[in-house]
């Protein structure tokens, strides 16, 4: 599938001397470029919602401390105040 990509002089110059170096295509050295990126993603470990969010956790001061306690209780205060209304 054809793609066109826009390049700078100075990276320009570094894909046709990867190029001839390596005796490709300036298309395959891009192609090489993507698989190796593509391939570094798949090996690194994925995190765990947790660990996507931790530094989020705690970062909040000033709350009540017991604000993730007895959350359904609150909610379903929450909703008969709503209904009242």
């Amino acid at each position: 599938m054809p793609t066109s990509v826009r390049l700078d002089a100075k990276t320009e110059s570094l894909l046709r001397r990867l190029a001839r170096q390596k005796r490709l295509t300036k298309s395959a050295v891009i192609r090489e470029a993507v698989l190796y990126f593509a391939r570094e993603e798949a090996a690194r470990p994925r995190k765990t919602p947790f660990e996507a969010a931790a530094h989020l956790i705690g970062s909040l001061r000033g709350l009540p401390p017991d604000l993730s306690e007895r959350t359904g209780d609150r909610f379903y205060k929450m909703l008969v105040e709503q209904h009242r209304k």
